[in-house]
């Protein structure tokens, strides 16, 4: 970090002291990024760890409920971006722990162009580049959304699902050899995550990995 970015940020911890991305109360002394309260109550998964079609393995540490929903949702719908931070960190030392490397990069699960300019960010994408900023990993952007589909999070059954976000990604470039470590934000099914893997397969890619920050229900 430069001199000046490092005033900067002491400057806004002056007049906006940071606050537990969990639970928003302000960070005691060497705390970072959340709270040791939340450190104990947030819920965990029994097994972060979890498969689908073409990826090897994937990892997500967190269960989709109680302070790690709202807190995700808030990044997501809220404009707290900054979360982005904390949660690669978080996500970082479970792939360090659970996958097995190495990789090449580390790339995203996109939305779509309609949808980042609705929301001003693509929250995979800033997860993704704080992951692999701790990893010591290049980031790529290979994948493509081309067909703006409805959320994921309105469609309860896997085969719709799986259906709504058939055909929808594309590679934008070669990827003969490479191993990547996929990142989104939630996997559910996994419906989007195997789409993305495959996608990334087909234009050459030798190994996929996945990681996500939450889980709902595992993908088989």
């Amino acid at each position: 970090m430069s001199r000046g970015r490092g005033w900067l940020n002491r400057l806004a911890d002056l007049f906006f002291p940071p606050k537990c991305v969990f639970c928003r109360r302000l960070l005691r002394e060497g705390e970072t990024g959340f709270c040791r309260g939340c450190r104990q109550k947030l819920p965990w998964a029994d097994d972060p760890v979890f498969h689908g079609p073409f990826f090897d393995a994937g990892v997500a540490p967190l269960r989709y409920e109680a302070m790690a929903r709202d807190s995700l949702l808030r990044y997501k719908f809220g404009g707290m971006y900054r979360y982005a931070d904390v949660y690669g960190a978080l996500l970082a030392v479970s792939i360090a722990a659970e996958l097995e490397g190495p990789f090449d990069f580390v790339t995203w699960v996109p939305v779509s162009r309609k949808r980042k300019r609705r929301r001003g960010y693509d929250q995979a994408q800033l997860l993704a580049a704080a992951a692999a900023e701790r990893l010591g990993l290049p980031l790529r952007g290979v994948l493509e959304k081309t067909i703006h589909t409805p959320p994921q999070s309105g469609l309860q059954e896997a085969d719709q699902r799986r259906a709504n976000v058939l055909g929808a990604y594309r590679a934008t470039e070669d990827l003969t050899g490479c191993r990547i470590l996929l990142i989104d934000d939630v996997v559910t099914t996994g419906a989007t995550l195997s789409e993305c893997a495959g996608v990334l397969r087909q234009s050459g890619a030798a190994d996929v990995s996945c990681a996500a920050l939450l889980q709902t229900v595992r993908g088989k």
